[in-house]
């Protein structure tokens, strides 16, 4: 079996992400032109807590929704590795983003968001929390100029949004499905 190959590589911009144009040559020979966006990997969380029957979600003014002229998307947490392991990484974003301090990680699936385009793995993360575990404001770690809104709300709303398309990125509705399939027992009906 013959697979795909990078045969050109060509950086066009090296900022907050590294864009590249590629020329590949596919299993059947044909050579086309492809772009690479390399920004890493990542880490997301869906924090809840089962007593309260709350989650907690952000949202941050992203420029492609911005650009669609569409409202603010709820999201979990996340954040680039930057070297650190999807574990100190995550603890770390929970402090900066939600004012949580989260322990217990459960392991849901590391996923490509956008494999058509890009490099990045996000690790997903389910995490219990209380209300005692609100130590801070969150809203982003100072300097990042994230500007980020810190929401908690109730699990059954978290179920009819991902039922009914109203999540609309991607690892946060499947951080959601996985909570209602692992967690049956924190739904009423």
């Amino acid at each position: 079996m013959t697979t795909a190959r990078i045969l050109e590589r060509t950086l066009l911009h090296d900022g907050w992400y590294r864009f590249y144009r590629l020329q590949m040559e596919l299993p059947d020979g044909t050579k086309v032109e492809r772009h690479l966006l390399d920004n890493g990997s990542a880490v997301a969380v869906l924090p809840y807590d089962p007593v309260r029957r709350t989650c907690m979600l952000i949202d941050q003014p992203r420029a492609a929704v911005i650009a669609a002229g569409e409202p603010p998307v709820l999201e979990a947490i996340a954040g680039n590795l930057e070297g650190a392991s999807p574990q100190e990484r995550i603890v770390e974003e929970a402090i900066e983003e939600g004012g949580l301090c989260i322990r217990d990680l459960e392991p849901v699936a590391n996923i490509w968001p956008m494999f058509v385009v890009s490099t990045e793995r996000v690790h997903l993360y389910l995490a219990q929390y209380s209300a005692q575990d609100r130590v801070g404001p969150g809203g982003g770690a100072e300097g990042e100029d994230e500007c980020i809104t810190v929401h908690e709300i109730g699990l059954d709303t978290l179920r009819d949004m991902a039922l009914s398309g109203a999540l609309t990125d991607a690892k946060t509705l499947v951080l959601a499905q996985a909570l209602l399939l692992r967690r049956p027992d924190l739904w009423a009906d």
